[in-house]
């Protein structure tokens, strides 16, 4: 049954309880959600904005933050106040320590890549719990944490098959919290969109306990800040292939943050090559520190030709961790015989790659897809923590540049001239 409710930042909801009508439930409309129960809140059309000042807000049960915001594409992020909503059921509060800066960030940020506004932008992100909200049973405040920006719901088709990285809900929702709102407003009242359901361009974030991976005292906040995304997201993609093997070949391309780590995962499982594909020989270079043992500029040569002749006639694995249809070709045409090219980095949106359908049958080529690591973020997030503990993988030299959240710009502006290793905002 409906019900109208005021809620605490001054805008009227419309709240369904018990068993979804197919007609009522955006997500039961859709066809992307087929859990049978579920409390799910939507807003209603009756449903105004508030025009009340930053301080009122506050006094409607608001928190005051400061936060780097996105009004249209290809303009500055703004760093502003807004007000943050207090956690709900099964929410918690993170105080932020770092987060990363990432391309799909700035994809957003060019649109490139579609995406509602305005938003907090920020996925790759690490923080401490500062508040609780009812029902929530496996944080406290004061744990450390890494951040995941899939929310897995844990009942819907896919999350109950083992991929809650690709949780339907989580998807249904975008960049609102898994129960269809919002917890940031501007002094307008506008609603504030948290991409990833996060938004760690901001001083705080107000998640799903699910979203949250404690982590011990001797992570760092920026190494956590990077295992939320890059390392997860590079190593996760070569670790995690069912096929991959001590002895392999892998070529990866692109060598940023991501590809930096995918060339960490294959030295994790022992490549016996490993060939670093990019246009700038500093990070070319920079590879190398990571476990590369052979590198090819693109620019100066034909990138899948070079790796076909330095593998002796392609490699087993090739991963594209920059994300174009130059790049997927790139990986398809360095592939060998019976192997495997795996998409990695996010391509503009309407991108489209075409291969050589002939060459995919004759050589038993396989094209596939990994996302966040292609597994459960958690568990890969368990491997990587305990890797990094034990100094079987890099993290801490990956992170070159550090900066406060009013220099966020100046942050993206090193990212576009393709300075090496990774930018991280770190917070007070």
């Amino acid at each position: 049954m409906p019900r109208l409710a005021n809620t605490r930042s001054g805008r009227e909801q419309l709240t369904w309880t018990g068993t979804r009508s197919r007609n009522r439930c955006p997500s039961m409309r859709r066809g992307t959600c087929s859990i049978s129960r579920c409390r799910i809140r939507f807003r209603s059309s009756e449903g105004r904005p508030s025009t009340l000042p930053l301080a009122e807000l506050q006094t409607l049960g608001g928190t005051a933050m400061r936060a780097a915001v996105l009004e249209a594409p290809n303009t500055p992020l703004l760093v502003k106040d807004l007000v943050q909503d207090e956690p709900q059921y099964g929410e918690v509060r993170v105080r932020m320590g770092a987060a990363g800066i990432c391309a799909s960030d700035h994809h957003i940020m060019e649109g490139t890549a579609a995406f509602p506004l305005p938003s907090v932008l920020g996925h790759e992100g690490a923080g401490t719990i500062e508040e609780v909200g009812p029902g929530v049973i496996s944080l406290k405040p004061g744990d450390r944490c890494i951040l995941s920006f899939v929310t897995p719901c844990g009942q819907c088709p896919t999350c109950r098959r083992g991929q809650p990285q690709l949780c339907d809900l989580h998807q249904a929702t975008g960049s609102r919290l898994l129960d269809g709102t919002v917890r940031l407003h501007d002094d307008s009242g506008r609603e504030i969109y948290q991409m990833g359901k996060l938004g760690v361009f901001g001083e705080h974030v107000v998640t799903a306990q699910q979203a949250c991976f404690p982590i011990p005292d001797q992570v760092p906040m920026e190494v956590a800040a990077l295992i939320g995304c890059s390392v997860t997201t590079g190593v996760g993609a070569v670790i995690n292939q069912p096929t991959a093997r001590a002895g392999m070949t892998v070529a990866v391309i692109g060598a940023g943050g991501v590809g930096l780590n995918a060339i960490q995962g294959a030295k994790m499982l022992n490549a016996s090559k490993i060939i670093a594909v990019d246009i700038h020989d500093h990070k070319l270079e920079f590879a190398r520190k990571f476990g590369a043992t052979d590198t090819v500029n693109a620019r100066n040569v034909n990138a899948a030709a070079a790796v076909v002749e330095l593998s002796n006639g392609g490699v087993d694995f090739a991963f594209d961790t920059f994300g174009s249809d130059v790049t997927a070709n790139q990986v398809f045409e360095s592939l060998g015989k019976g192997g495997t090219g795996v998409i990695v980095g996010l391509a503009p949106t309407e991108a489209v790659g075409s291969f050589d359908l002939v060459d995919m049958v004759r050589k038993q080529k396989t094209m596939v897809g990994s996302y966040y690591g292609s597994a459960s973020p958690h568990r890969t997030f368990e491997v990587l923590v305990d890797a990094y503990v034990n100094g079987r993988i890099q993290i801490d030299h990956i992170v070159q540049r550090k900066y406060p959240l009013d220099e966020i710009n100046e942050a993206f502006q090193a990212l576009e001239r393709g300075e090496d290793g990774r930018g991280v905002i770190v917070y007070d």
